[in-house]
């Protein structure tokens, strides 16, 4: 059920943000699993993207990773504060990445309730980027790890939303992408609680 490597290696990042909806984000901290159901994510387009990290063939020891074969985990501090974990995809040399936005909890319910601090019934728990690395046990020794390994994988479930069930809007927080902030390169689950605010379009 562990998605293999070659799924990542799809060039077509809008395709796999949007796939993603549905498929079981894993992670294994100290002998513990934690599990969550993807419902939001966003595409970062590579070069030609003004919101991404990797715009205008920018190379620096932090956005290295994104020029990797896709399948390996982009991890970075937002604000000082908040992890926020991207799945690297596409070939080597191309910089696409999808960011995870929110998941749903599936599996080590407690123990998301003990690194969130508030019960798993409260969509706060992981609703935002960085309330769902937090709640997944995920900070920067998380950074370019292999999605095929024991620590951090994705699973297909055989969980499908219908085409009338996923909405796509604006990435949020990327003003400073100019016209690029307006596309609609973010997806999520309509009326999943655990979907990050703004959940209207």
């Amino acid at each position: 059920m562990k998605l293999p490597l070659s799924y990542y290696l799809n060039p077509d990042v809008l395709f796999l943000a949007k796939d993603l909806l549905g498929k079981v984000l894993y992670t294994q901290v100290d002998g513990q699993i934690t599990a969550g159901i993807i419902v939001e994510t966003e595409a970062y387009f590579g070069e030609i993207d003004k919101a991404s990290h990797a715009y205008g063939g920018r190379r620096t020891n932090r956005t290295e990773i994104m020029y990797s074969e896709g399948g390996v985990s982009y991890v970075y501090l937002c604000y000082g504060i908040h992890h926020l974990f991207n799945i690297v995809t596409s070939v080597n040399g191309e910089p696409h990445a999808v960011l995870i936005r929110a998941i749903e909890p599936l599996i080590g319910q407690e123990i998301m309730e003990l690194r969130r601090k508030m019960p798993a019934s409260k969509s706060a728990i992981s609703s935002g980027p960085g309330s769902a690395a937090k709640a997944l046990g995920i900070d920067n020794s998380f950074n370019k790890k292999d999605l095929g390994g024991e620590e951090i994988w994705v699973e297909d479930h055989g969980i499908q939303y219908p085409d009338d069930a996923i909405v796509s809007g604006p990435r949020v927080g990327v003003a400073y992408a100019q016209e690029d902030a307006f596309l609609p390169w973010r997806f999520f689950v309509k009326d999943n609680k655990y979907v990050s605010k703004p959940n209207k379009i």
